[in-house]
């Protein structure tokens, strides 16, 4: 790939990330059930304070990284076999989950998984378990503030409010951690366009106005790079293509297999791009 053609945006290699990185993954490998191997020495960092968004098909391991950061993968015959993980300067790589959750991380899955018995406040409440009274009491006024629908909903059992608004009660749990660091796994999934719009709207809103550093998985990575600052494409387990999210977006590769757009910046026809035969210029 040549200067032109990369457009700012750089193909990945190892560095030492930068000092004000919340989060760094130094060339970690993660093995489920102790033969397949999904993250081949993956290294990223998200620096304190931005949105970095996380691209990539179905089966890239994207969720397989937020996982290894938030120390879940055990629970699914998963380990960080190689590298390190290193969250706010010190090293979590074996740290339990509930610690890394007391330290400043919190993560929302896919699929939103809320608790649908329970009302949006029980729901809320949940995920404030490593909060004191007073600082909950806070963490709800923060969600109400930022989701003021669920504030509407707030006796509403959970099971009956639509995909939207259980997104947004997702992110509101995960927040009510009062998390330094948030994880987000495919936020837009399942969602109509304009309620996609209004969560990564939200998202915006929580570095703007809270100064929260967050980290997105998206496959729908338009919408992913409009409010991010930076950003990473993962193919088979690496990081393939970083930069920052303007320069990702005139990216020659990035507009074709990621945006859907031609070298015009006209959009491409699922039998244009199914039927294009040019090589990636990062394989």
């Amino acid at each position: 790939m040549t200067p032109s053609e990369s457009q700012g945006a750089t193909a990945a290699t190892p560095e030492t990330p930068a000092t004000e990185s919340i989060l760094t993954l130094n060339n970690v490998e993660v093995i489920y059930d102790e033969v397949i191997l999904v993250l081949r020495g993956l290294s990223l960092s998200v620096p304190q304070g931005s949105i970095v968004a996380l691209l990539g098909s179905n089966g890239a391991g994207k969720s397989t990284t937020l996982k290894a950061a938030t120390g879940l993968l055990p629970s699914e015959h998963g380990e960080v076999t190689e590298g390190s993980i290193i969250f706010d300067g010190q090293d979590v790589t074996a740290m339990d989950p509930p610690e890394r959750v007391k330290a400043g991380m919190s993560l929302c899955m896919e699929g939103r998984h809320v608790f649908e018995h329970l009302t949006v406040s029980e729901n809320l409440l949940t995920g404030a378990y490593s909060r004191s009274r007073s600082q909950t009491a806070e963490n709800f006024d923060m969600v109400y503030d930022l989701f003021p629908k669920l504030a509407d909903l707030r006796t509403r059992v959970a099971g009956y409010l639509s995909g939207g608004e259980q997104q947004m009660l997702a992110i509101g749990r995960a927040l009510m951690a009062n998390p330094r660091l948030l994880m987000l796994d495919e936020p837009s999934l399942g969602l109509a366009p304009i309620l996609v719009k209004e969560i990564f709207e939200r998202i915006e809103r929580l570095k703007i106005d809270l100064g929260l550093t967050v980290l997105v998985v998206e496959q729908n990575a338009r919408r992913a790079l409009d409010i991010a600052d930076r950003g990473y494409i993962m193919e088979q387990g690496r990081i393939v293509l970083e930069g920052s999210a303007a320069s990702l977006k005139e990216n020659p590769d990035v507009k074709e297999f990621y945006l859907g757009l031609g070298e015009e910046g006209t959009r491409k026809s699922y039998r244009d791009v199914k039927h294009y035969k040019r090589r990636k210029r990062w394989l």
